[in-house]
This record gives structure tokens, sequence and C-alpha cells, in this order.
């Protein structure tokens, strides 16, 4: 079967579309899926490109979605020809995390779903949203997830609140289509005036070019009439940080998710005591966590937003696109 794999040290240029044999047929507790998509993030690119450094070989992509093809002795919760998707930490069920790497992950520790064929254990996959293509469905496992956790598990979203987000990528155009749909304002920012148009008509209330805006938590303050905004998805890091916290409401909560401006930096930490800030990192969610998210997709009616699809083979090129900046929402790899 075709699959893809890194060679070390990585970079998209020495990502190879190799022949591998089948995985045969799954054992007791395992399914056999056929794999139909798979969607990047950028924990993925972190990966492909060297600078997450993995084994020589591995197969790519944390994302899967696809069809069930075969089910293990003892299987009962899927069945053949079940709409499947992938597990971001196969390891975690439910309750608190009890990871803290990426050690059990898909396409970072163990091989991943750049690939026709898997066969895992069960509990690495859950169903996917009925009526959801491949495609789309293969946007949950991490962006879809990640949003799902910051804003509903971990920020108890509710109607009347006001949610913060920065720029367009997988984890906050899902958190934007979240907080609508649960009855929340939305205040979003990009660097794009055409983007910011896309996000008004998605039904953000206000809309914020930091490039022009650079004291945009400020801006956000003023906008709320002074009080700042209930939830941060805050995806930039130590480069953003300090204007979250100050667009932030008293006792309010941001969800510390990406990296995107740097890996360390300095905190503005008597900022966050005086406004009683709940400042929360997270990566992704459990099993459980993904379940739930899945129900709540049928019953609200999101469908995930995909910016532009490419073949398996053109896994450089799709990498490429995503490292542009200039997506809108998903990129999809179809198999």
């Amino acid at each position: 079967m075709k699959a893809v794999k890194i060679a070390s040290p990585g970079g998209l240029e020495r990502l190879q579309v190799v022949e591998i044999a089948d995985p045969g047929q799954p054992r007791a507790g395992e399914i056999r899926v056929r794999l139909q998509a798979s969607s990047l993030n950028f924990h993925d690119f972190g990966v492909v490109s060297g600078r997450m450094p993995t084994e020589d070989g591995r197969i790519p992509m944390s994302d899967g979605a696809g069809v069930v093809e075969a089910v293990g002795a003892g299987v009962t919760e899927f069945g053949v020809g079940d709409q499947v998707v992938s597990c971001f930490f196969p390891q975690w069920a439910d309750g608190p995390p009890p990871v803290a790497d990426f050690s059990g992950t898909p396409g970072d520790g163990t091989d991943g779903y750049a690939c026709e064929v898997a066969v895992r254990p069960v509990s690495w996959f859950t169903r996917a949203p009925k009526g959801y293509s491949p495609a789309e469905a293969a946007t949950l496992t991490t962006a879809g997830l990640t949003a799902w956790r910051a804003l509903v598990v971990d920020g108890g979203l509710k109607a009347g609140d006001t949610v913060l987000t920065l720029g367009t990528g997988g984890v906050s155009i899902f958190a934007v289509q979240l907080a609508i749909a649960m009855g929340a304002q939305v205040i979003a920012t990009s660097s794009s005036d055409d983007k910011l148009s896309r996000l008004r008509e998605m039904g953000a209330s206000h809309t914020i070019n930091y490039r022009t805006e650079p004291d945009w938590g400020a801006r956000v303050r003023e906008l709320t009439g002074g009080r700042g905004v209930d939830h941060v998805v805050e995806v930039g890091g130590p480069g953003t940080l300090p204007q979250s916290i100050t667009a932030c409401r008293v006792g309010g909560h941001i969800s510390l998710i990406g990296v995107l401006t740097g890996a360390s930096g300095e905190v503005p930490t008597a900022a966050l005591m005086a406004r009683q800030q709940r400042l929360q990192g997270l990566i992704v969610g459990s099993r459980a966590m993904q379940m739930d998210f899945v129900r709540a997709l049928e019953v609200t009616g999101i469908r995930p937003l995909i910016d532009r699809s490419f073949a398996l083979d053109q896994i450089a090129d799709a990498f490429r696109h995503e490292e542009s900046g200039a997506h809108f929402g998903k990129i999809v790899l179809e198999i």
C-alpha cells in the first residue's frame, strides 16, 4: 500500500511516498480502517519539517478519517462500514490529562495516518459525525477538539459570553464556529482585511487588524465597554500573550494553545495576577471529549471550513501552503 515516510533529519523535500506492506487483518480488540483523509496541523508541520525530530521512516499525520473494513474479535463498538476518526492521544480515554509529551501520538511518537490502511486498537478511534465527508471528519482530531476543549470543557462556555480568537487557522476558525453556535459573541483578529471580512460573514461581531492596531488588547476592552472578553483562544504564544491578558476580563479564561510566536518568552505575571485570570495550557483532549464533541457537532450542524484539498502524494505542497499562511480554515489531504 502507499504511504508517506519522513527521512531524517526531516524537511519537506525529504518526504517520501513509498510502497509498504499491507498491515493485514485486525487482531482481537483492533479494527482495520481504510483511510480516506487527513488534515494538516502546526504540530504535523513541526514533525515533517524536522523542528520536532522523530524516528527515521516515521509515517506522519495525527489526523485520520476513514471507513472500517474489518473488526477483530471482541470488538462491538464499531462494525464494517462505519465512518471513524482518529484520536490524538490514544492512551487518554477520559479524566485528567495523563500525558505531557507526544510519545504515543500518531504521526510523532508512533506511525500516523499518511497511508492507505491502518490497523489499530479500537480505542484509537471514535465514530465520525453522521453526514460528514471523510475530509470534514479528518479536521476534528486535533484542531476541532482543541477548540472544543478550550471553550467548552475547560472554559465552560455559555450563551452570552464573549470570545476572542486570534488568526484564521484551524483551531481559531473552529472556535469562532463553536462560540457562535452556542450563543456567544466573537471578536476576531487577523492581519488580512480580506480574512477579517470573511470572519464577519461567519458571524463575528467585531474584527481587528492586529497590524494596523498593534495595541489590540486595549481595542478589545473598548469593544466590550471596558470589561474585556470572557475567553481568549490564545494560539500565538509569548508574542501575543501580553495583549491577550489586556483583552481578557477580570477573572476570565485564557486557553494557551499555540506557540506560533515562539516556545518561550516574558509573561506579564503582575497583570495576570492583578486581573485574577486563569491561564491554562492545553494540548488537544481525551477520547471521551472527542465523543462529546462529535455529538455536539451533530446537534449544532457545524461543518468544518476546508480551505483546500491535496492528494496524498502532494503532501509537501500542502505543507508549503500551510507555511505560507494564506489558508483560511483547514488544509486536507485526500487519500
